[in-house]
């Protein structure tokens, strides 16, 4: 027997969860579902946490002005009450930064550690069943019929008013799929190719200072997504269109100070813009990542900054000892040369920019310095929307980062409350 919502969200990141709260805000009889292949709520708010309340940060110039990111971006403070962390001697490195024709970005931001997030996931999903919004985790959306408004799951078939779908990063190519089913069309060529880089906390002191400090170098470089303290490097799965498993890594941190790491870590990325021809950023990641899985044997590979100076690989029996002198958070990572695995392109313009960082907050060259690589962002697809609050077809609704209206977790939480405005409109 079909089930029948007025809307259903597939995906339970901020992007789901923000139109959620604004549709039942509006309308508190709705009958609203929340699908999610995974078996906990995921998306940014499970990793790190850590939130961003200032334009130009996550939102997509195509899709948002400075006025219309404002105003959704109070409605995400409203709803979520961030601690706002305070910043000192911001101007310094600004200044440093400047004279190199480096920008250092003025972020409000809040940090609650991937704990804290999950403990905030929790308090979320307890108040939206409260307001009546039926959750289904670990459910999968199978296909979509869209001429008759029916989602076919895993274990059911649904009919819907209004559909989003918000599936985030990690579902970048259900969404292309999607697209594909629904005649909908997209490009998706833009994608960040990146190192993780980890040193200790002392090397780049400008944590104690600025918890996540957002640099923009010139040629589309960029720091993101940094993290000390109880800090550790991680692997992500994905897997290429041919099924494929291959990682990128990642990092976060925990607000438990008893997981203490002493250790500061954070990605240096590339935009890259794939021009004429026209190519898929989703394919070529790819491709990247299949090539660093087989030359670090499966895993990613790590390579101290001493090592790479020499132009030599690192080893593993050498990755620690004397200057070498801490320890890789991630573990079973292998031990390389990650200028055989990167496009020399993309690695001149990543290094040009370290070593101007190294400038402007000094030390964060030590020859411990870790280099990881990959880190892979896809979060480019650019489907043909119909009208601003990100309409592809009659009833049809994608938003967040895997649809590319947003890079992180307050934009995406804005682009619900915008698809929802949609919606409700």
């Amino acid at each position: 027997m079909k089930k029948t919502y007025d809307l259903v969200i597939v995906g339970s990141g901020p992007t789901g969860l923000g139109a959620a709260f604004h549709y039942m805000a509006n309308r508190p009889k709705a009958r609203v579902l929340i699908l999610d292949r995974n078996k906990f709520s995921s998306g940014g708010l499970r990793n790190d946490c850590k939130m961003n309340f200032t334009y130009p940060v996550g939102f997509s110039s195509a899709y948002w002005t400075r006025e219309v990111a404002e105003y959704y971006l109070n409605l995400v403070m409203l709803k979520l009450q961030p601690d706002i962390m305070q910043k000192t001697n911001v101007s310094v490195y600004a200044h440093r930064a400047a004279r190199l024709g480096v920008e250092l970005l003025d972020i409000r931001q809040t940090h609650l550690g991937t704990d804290g997030g999950v403990r905030l996931i929790k308090k979320l999903l307890a108040e939206l069943e409260g307001l009546g919004v039926e959750l289904a985790l670990e459910e999968t959306m199978i296909s979509l019929d869209a001429d008759k408004q029916l989602v076919l799951t895993d274990r059911r078939e649904l009919t819907y008013e209004h559909l989003l779908v918000a599936p985030g990063r990690s579902g970048f190519r259900f969404l292309q799929d999607l697209l594909h089913t629904i005649g909908v069309h997209f490009i998706d060529n833009v994608v960040d190719i990146g190192v993780r880089v980890e040193t200790r906390r002392e090397q780049y002191p400008i944590v104690a200072d600025y918890y996540d400090p957002k640099f923009h170098f010139p040629a589309k470089v960029r720091t993101f997504c940094t993290n000390s303290g109880s800090a550790y490097v991680v692997k992500e799965k994905y897997e290429s269109t041919q099924g494929r498993p291959f990682f990128s890594v990642n990092g976060h941190s925990y607000s438990d100070t008893t997981r203490h790491s002493g250790l500061v870590n954070f990605a240096m990325l590339k935009t890259v813009n794939l021009t004429e021809p026209l190519a898929s950023g989703q394919e070529f990641a790819e491709m990247l990542g299949m090539q660093a899985m087989l030359l670090g044997g499966g895993q990613p590979i790590m390579q101290r900054v001493g090592d790479f100076r020499l132009a030599k690989r690192s080893k593993g029996e050498t990755f620690t000892g004397d200057l070498y002198d801490f320890e890789p958070s991630l573990k079973g990572c292998t031990a390389g040369d990650i200028s055989l695995a990167m496009p020399s392109k993309i690695l001149r313009a990543i290094w040009k920019s370290l070593k101007q960082l190294d400038t402007i907050v000094p030390g964060i060259l030590h020859p411990s310095t870790i280099l990881y690589y990959p880190e892979i962002k896809l979060y480019a697809n650019k489907p043909t929307f119909q009208d601003r609050h990100f309409r592809v077809r009659d009833g049809i609704y994608m938003a967040g980062d895997g649809a590319g209206t947003s890079r992180g977790i307050t934009a995406a939480w804005a682009s619900g409350i915008r698809a929802a405005d949609g919606m409700l409109a």
